[in-house]
């Protein structure tokens, strides 16, 4: 009678260790709740009243972009004009201009929007610092702003739409700490400097790596977000430090794509080629995932650029808004490499897609296959 208990007992728990086992794999879909910063935030939000802002349709808005200079801001750009697609009806122009990551020419660009009469603005701003200003005058005449991706250094505007870069810093550093036992050489790849996703993604990392006294950043540097540079900067590095680097903490796939080609072209053994993260690009994922090399990434979808649009329309119909709105993300992970910290809502091997381009963003969210380079809709210009 013991043993046939015993054997039940043993059944029982593996048939419970499977139920768990299973309930640890990742969702095919990744993560489809609310957006976890928000959640975990210790920061108040607050919601705005529009009613001030009220006006009858149809609206003219402007965009003024700090520009269109990889394929991420494409992506982004593309969502907004899918998004003033489907409102025809409220939208009677949507006015984009291009500062070509030229503070000068940007700040011209929003005066210029305003002197046009637009009834909002929608601003990514290129230089916080700089941009602020303009943006306050442009609140204080009584136009509302909507910021998305990069805001202002100041709260002079209506809404902000983004994706957390605190949180991708922070999570990028974490599973390379986990991933290093605590102990081991950081190199850091960031995006465009005074740009704030990019200042706030190395913040985000440092205050995780200050907290480890093992953890040593032997070098950072900006990368203007280029997969190219990101690759020159690497391979650099790569004569520099050789296997001293024991992760390349790339806080974006565009220039984590170019990470990852100046190990493979420099001719390492794909088991010696170090930790590496990222973000939604899929040439970064396809290789990673051809060579076997370990990565994590975060999401950062270009759905805020559409998200931010609509934003912009609640306001003007004079609706209460998020004054801080957040768009979900997922994280990524290669299989068999979460951490105590880290656990993937999608393995790199659901998530790569190997027979679409590398400059793929693969966060982006349209009901068709999306193609950067042939994109058209039919929105109100």
């Amino acid at each position: 009678m013991k043993k046939l208990l015993g054997g039940i007992l043993v059944v029982f728990l593996i048939i419970a260790f499977c139920g768990i086992a299973n309930a640890w794999e990742p969702n095919p879909k990744g993560y489809q709740g609310a957006p976890r910063p928000f959640l975990w935030s210790p920061a108040i939000n607050k919601m705005v009243d529009c009613a001030k802002f009220k006006k009858k349709p149809p609206y003219t808005i402007g965009f003024c972009n700090t520009s269109i200079s990889n394929i991420w801001r494409v992506a982004l750009l593309h969502e907004i004009q899918y998004y003033a697609s489907l409102h025809k009806d409220l939208i009677k122009k949507l006015i984009i201009t291009d500062a070509n990551d030229d503070p000068s020419k940007q700040i011209a660009d929003m005066q210029n929007l305003i002197q046009r009469g637009v009834d909002i603005l929608l601003v990514s701003a290129g230089q916080s610092a700089a941009m602020d200003p303009v943006v306050t005058r442009a609140m204080k005449k009584g136009i509302p702003v909507v910021m998305v991706d990069r805001r202002v250094t100041s709260d002079n505007f209506v809404s902000f739409v983004y994706a957390s870069d605190l949180t991708i810093g922070r999570w990028t550093a974490q599973w390379i700490v986990e991933q290093l036992n605590y102990k081991g050489n950081v190199v850091m790849l960031a995006g465009l400097a005074g740009a704030s996703p990019a200042e706030e993604r190395i913040r985000g990392a440092k205050e995780v790596y200050m907290q480890y006294p093992g953890i040593k950043i032997l070098d950072l540097q900006y990368s203007d977000w280029s997969p190219a540079k990101g690759k020159k900067i690497t391979a650099a590095w790569i004569q520099k430090y050789g296997k001293k680097i024991d992760a390349v903490n790339s806080l974006h796939g565009l220039q984590g794509w170019g990470a990852i080609e100046a190990y493979i072209e420099a001719g390492w053994d794909p088991k010696d080629i170090p930790l590496q993260t990222g973000a939604d690009l899929n040439g970064q994922l396809k290789l990673c995932h051809k060579y076997k090399v370990p990565v994590m990434l975060i999401h950062f979808p270009p759905i805020m650029g559409g998200a931010a649009l609509e934003t912009c329309l609640n306001v003007l119909q004079g609706k209460t808004v998020p004054w801080m709105k957040q768009v979900r993300n997922n994280l990524i992970v290669t299989k068999g490499y979460e951490t105590k910290s880290v656990r993937a809502d999608k393995y790199v091997f659901q998530e790569v897609k190997m027979d679409r381009p590398g400059d793929l963003i693969l966060s982006v969210d349209f009901p068709f296959e999306y193609d950067a380079h042939n994109f058209k809709v039919d929105y109100p210009q």
